[in-house]
């Protein structure tokens, strides 16, 4: 049987730590887990069963590890410690038996996105990127759809616009929309991202180094490596859609508490084909995966054994060609989700009210 593991890896670290080890969650607070976890060793968390492909028949079994540095820790740290923890839990990775190994949350993004670790490990590396800009752009697509927004007459906007995922959703996005406003840090990488995308770009290009532009948009996509929400309540337009796709979250949770004008969707959530059984709760239902995920088990499902997405250059090709791969074994979009929760048929008439203004 071919097989794989993923890596994750804290992300809110009292409630992540306490899914695996309760007593330890309830011990210590955010900042002595965010210290302490340099220390950790990787953790096993469990084997994931049951993945089958709806073309082949072919099942494949995997395993979840845990990388122990929280996200804001990643941050801090230098690079080369960073590196360091994510190799050895991709050793762990080795020592079960996988076959392809993927990166998730925070460890694809450290330094120069999976090289560096492909490059210290035997098993091959993918960081699931192409498979997230897909179902993110998908997820997108389908909330214009409901929301009753002529995606093609609509303004858009995607945060986090110079990194590896933002760059290609922006291709894509300019593609299909009116008005693209592209938001991220850096000036000059925004200008030569517009430079890029200017000749092929059906929209209009506007960048923007402040985040509270989204106000101009109907359909955000956010992708940020920030470790903290950097979207909130008052920048939003009453009407419009966000899809996050980063993690740590983009969106406030404040968002979906006070904007009940707006629908805020997680981004990349996938349908898992079989009947898989993660034997871990990671914070969805299930069935249910990340993209980044996905990827990794769609690959192992195609006997791709090979680095994938790894780096800061992710083409619309690769995007194209792992969407193929992931939708001939049945992965699919699957139905919204808010801040881990499903969005009501209510949410999405109350914002449609709005959105067709």
């Amino acid at each position: 049987m071919d097989t794989f593991a993923f890596i994750i890896h804290p992300i809110d670290p009292k409630r992540d730590v306490s899914r695996k080890f309760p007593f330890l969650g309830s011990l210590f607070n955010t900042g002595q887990i965010n210290f302490l976890c340099t220390f950790f060793p990787p953790v096993y968390l469990s084997e994931i069963q049951g993945v089958n492909s709806a073309a082949t028949g072919k099942q494949i079994k995997g395993w979840l590890i845990a990388c122990p540095l929280t996200a804001e820790r990643m941050l801090e740290l230098p690079e080369k410690i960073a590196y360091y923890k994510i190799i050895q839990t991709g050793r762990l990775a080795e020592r079960l038996g996988a076959k392809i190994l993927g990166l998730g949350a925070f460890t694809s993004v450290v330094g120069d996105g999976g090289i560096t670790v492909a490059k210290s490990l035997d098993v091959p590396v993918t960081t699931g990127d192409a498979y997230t800009v897909s179902v993110a752009v998908q997820a997108v697509c389908e909330a214009a759809r409901v929301l009753d927004i002529e995606i093609e007459h609509a303004a858009a906007a995607v945060v986090g616009a110079t990194g590896a995922i933002g760059q290609v959703c922006a291709e894509l996005l300019s593609a299909d929309v009116a008005k693209l406003y592209l938001i991220g840090k850096t000036p000059e990488k925004l200008d030569h991202l517009r430079g890029r995308l200017q000749d092929q770009s059906r929209a209009e290009l506007i960048v923007s180094a402040d985040v509270k532009d989204v106000k101009h948009a109907q359909l955000i996509l956010s992708v940020s490596s920030a470790a903290k929400p950097i979207i909130q309540p008052e920048y939003l337009s009453p009407g419009s859609v966000i899809c996050d796709v980063a993690r740590p979250r983009d969106v406030s949770a404040k968002v979906a508490e006070i904007r009940k004008d707006v629908l805020v969707i997680d981004g990349g959530v996938v349908e898992v084909p079989g009947s898989v059984d993660f034997n871990f709760d990671f914070g969805f239902p299930p069935g249910k995966a990340y993209a980044c995920m996905a990827e990794t088990m769609a690959l192992a499902l195609e006997g791709r054994f090979e680095d994938y997405t790894v780096g800061k250059d992710i083409t619309h090709q690769r995007v194209a060609e792992i969407t193929q791969i992931a939708k001939k074994h049945g992965f699919k979009l699957s139905g919204f989700r808010s801040f881990e929760k499903p969005v009501t048929q209510e949410q999405i008439r109350e914002v449609r009210k709005y959105s067709v203004l």
